[in-house]
């Protein structure tokens, strides 16, 4: 009863990080940068509780899930920084509102 106790509270934890991860999305919506933390954020929440739970179940499917998400999260931080940058030195500013001119 006492292993369900603490894996119960890893699973808390897991939601209130991913909580914080979309109220971080729901409030800033101008700061790009911020709205990538928060991706970032769920990401790790996700992994986390697959985690707790391939451990839970003794799988090891859980844990292959949560690399392909760090796999995935590394690329999208590496892409998304990657175009930030070339937006700043072209525009001076990575401002959301101006965003849209990103379009062809």
């Amino acid at each position: 009863m006492k292993e369900m106790l603490n894996y119960t509270l890893y699973i808390y934890i897991s939601v209130l990080i991913f909580l914080i991860g979309i109220i971080g999305i729901i409030i800033n919506r101008k700061n790009i940068i911020i709205l990538l933390m928060c991706i970032e954020l769920i990401l790790l929440s996700i992994n986390f509780l697959l985690l707790t739970n391939s451990i839970l179940l003794d799988n090891i499917d859980g844990q292959i899930y949560a690399f392909y998400i760090l796999v995935v999260a590394a690329a999208e931080s590496a892409i998304g920084l990657s175009i930030l940058v070339a937006y700043y030195r072209v525009k001076g500013s990575i401002a959301i509102k101006y965003i849209n001119l990103l379009k062809g």
